[in-house]
């Protein structure tokens, strides 16, 4: 069976659609705080759009392997 493989343009937009549904979720359950579920809904809904934030966050950051042979070229530059 073939190996489904999850490239970094693949995790980008899957991270962009989360984000997108969890902050829906979050300002439609906004409007019915007093109800039990909604709240609880809205409060689960917050925490991950922040962890997919998070995620969005760290696919977009530069490998650091990249960015210490930057770095070394930088300062064998400066010499």
């Amino acid at each position: 069976m073939k190996e489904l493989k999850f490239d970094l343009e693949l995790q980008k937009e899957v991270a962009k659609i989360g984000m997108s549904a969890t902050l829906g979720a979050t300002v439609v359950t906004s409007m019915f705080m007093k109800n039990k579920i909604a709240k609880n809904t809205h409060i689960i809904a917050g925490v991950a759009f922040c962890g997919f934030a998070l995620w969005h966050h760290i696919l977009y950051q530069p490998k650091k392997q990249k960015l210490n042979a930057k770095i070394s070229s930088k300062t064998s530059d400066v010499k």
